[in-house]
């Protein structure tokens, strides 16, 4: 199961790289270094975060629910500062959509490592 999550993110991180590239070839607003980063940190938190849940998954449901919402919880707060630190750096010139687009990086990273690991909570419930 975690080849499996390791090669959904893999993909997902490919192809989030290529969206963001060709968005900045349209439109250099779009800050690609700042979006890239905001992939990186997301992919890499979502994999530590993953390797803490499963290790907390035993036979008590509570440890899945407890560990999903605090993997969320670190994704979103990371997010959030990156989000501050670049409207920090950029003041005058922050470009709003950057900043939708990485919270937007958050849900699509929570909505993979969480599916995946709805899908370990159950094959464990079954054994």
């Amino acid at each position: 199961m975690r080849k499996k999550f390791i090669v959904a993110v893999a993909i997902v991180f490919v192809l989030l790289s290529a969206v963001f590239y060709g968005i900045g070839l349209k439109d250099p607003a779009y800050k690609f270094g700042i979006l890239e980063g905001a992939n990186v940190l997301m992919a890499v938190i979502a994999v530590i975060s993953y390797s803490l849940v499963t290790r907390n998954i035993v036979d008590n449901p509570h440890a899945f629910v407890r560990g999903v919402y605090s993997a969320s919880l670190l994704k979103i707060m990371v997010c959030m500062f990156a989000a501050l630190g670049y409207i920090a750096v950029y003041r005058s010139a922050v470009h709003k959509p950057t900043v939708f687009v990485m919270f937007g990086i958050y849900i699509v990273y929570t909505g993979i490592e969480t599916y995946v690991l709805s899908g370990l909570a159950r094959v464990k419930k079954d054994k």
